[in-house]
């Protein structure tokens, strides 16, 4: 459970949202901060690519499904993005931040 605003917001053991209308872009910070990640608009990009992945496919996208995402949405340029996230793996890392569940596919 993490406190956010004075509102407590129930995680899973991996720190993801047990609820996932719990996101918000304050849950995002909070999270991020907790890891020492500061927040650009690169990693808001990211975020919000997944969470409309997310949105439309009701499935967090994986690390190689990521990837081609960036490519296709973003450009080729921006591929390198999920190298802001270092937490193990970038898709993981990013997804908790995104307030989707664990890409599938991750251990």
């Amino acid at each position: 459970m993490i406190l956010v605003n004075g509102r407590k917001i129930g995680t899973t053991t991996d720190g993801y949202l047990a609820n996932l209308e719990d996101w918000s872009e304050e849950v995002a910070i909070y999270l991020s901060e907790r890891d020492n990640v500061t927040l650009t608009a690169s990693h808001w990009e990211v975020i919000n690519l997944i969470r409309r992945y997310f949105q439309e496919y009701d499935i967090t996208p994986n690390l190689r499904t990521l990837q081609k995402l960036l490519k296709e949405q973003l450009g080729e340029e921006k591929m390198n993005m999920l190298d802001l996230f270092d937490y193990g793996d970038a898709a993981k890392q990013a997804a908790r931040y995104a307030g989707t569940p664990k890409p599938t596919g991750c251990i």
